[in-house]
């Protein structure tokens, strides 16, 4: 079992914010000012950043304040590797400066960003297990309570193979990624998912994000379809995320208390402006 240490701590406008660190991994979980271990369990929302951002991106700060203060979760970041505080690696930076080559040529990126997201994801999903395992050894989180994930873009590409991985994981929202990658793993996973796609996303093709959606294999899944470009998510996407994930939390509660991981749901507050990697 790993050990979390927590290093910083700030409360404002109701909201706890510490920092933490797993195993050398940094991250940030937000929760209600007011709760303490001895309130009872809460459940968590787990978030993944975009590429280019960090786990202190406002648009994470965002959603994880909508979460707390609407609907009394706790809400956990990392920094993906390669990103925030983290060092990177001689692969990070040879993938990072070819991606800006293509851009600054106009020339397509996702070939690069689904190879190095996939690089990313092998290496992230193994920190979030561990960062879970962590995490629910708090009092105020607890094991066997209801766990969500919550991750666009770059957030995707690692929470697609996370939740197919992780049975505490009882529902997610995903968006905006190639279905190439990832199709295969989709098809594993059953619990219920919202999916957000730009109708006229510039990167990647509508009939990839499509197809990616219908490969989850969730009875329960949900298409928000927006007109717009990559980075022209409508804000109310934000108010709908808190939405559906608070309408779900008492079934999630009840099935994880049976012992059968199901439905927790999450709706998205701020959309983050983000590269596509």
């Amino acid at each position: 079992m790993k050990t979390l240490q927590f290093t910083a701590e700030t409360t404002s406008d109701g909201v706890r914010a510490r920092d933490f660190a797993v195993d050398g991994v940094p991250g940030v979980l937000w929760s209600p000012a007011s709760v303490t271990g001895t309130a009872g369990p809460a459940p968590l929302v787990l978030m993944g950043h975009g590429g280019g951002t960090h786990k202190k991106a406002p648009a994470m700060s965002g959603r994880a304040h909508r979460l707390v203060t609407g609907c009394g979760f706790h809400v956990a970041v990392i920094d993906a590797p390669g990103h925030g505080g983290r060092p990177r690696t001689a692969h990070d930076e040879r993938e990072i400066a070819t991606m800006q080559r293509a851009m600054a040529a106009g020339e397509p990126v996702g070939p690069i960003v689904v190879r190095y997201n996939a690089h990313l994801a092998e290496r992230a999903v193994p920190e979030w297990l561990a960062v879970l395992d962590a995490l629910q050894e708090l009092p105020e989180i607890g094991p066997g309570g209801p766990v969500g994930y919550f991750g666009l873009n770059m957030g995707t590409a690692i929470g697609v193979p996370l939740t197919a991985a992780e049975p505490r994981i009882t529902a997610a929202v995903f968006g905006m990624f190639w279905h190439d990658p990832l199709a295969d793993t989709a098809r594993r996973i059953t619990v219920p998912v919202e999916y957000v796609l730009q109708w006229d996303d510039e990167h990647i093709p509508r009939s990839s994000g499509l197809a990616l959606f219908d490969a989850f294999a969730s009875k329960d899944k949900t298409l928000h379809a927006n007109a717009g470009r990559h980075k022209e998510v409508p804000r109310f996407e934000a108010d709908s995320a808190v939405r559906f994930f608070a309408r779900h939390r008492r079934r999630g509660i009840r099935m994880c208390q049976r012992g059968r991981p199901r439905a927790l749901r999450l709706r998205q507050p701020p959309l983050e402006r983000e590269r596509p990697a």
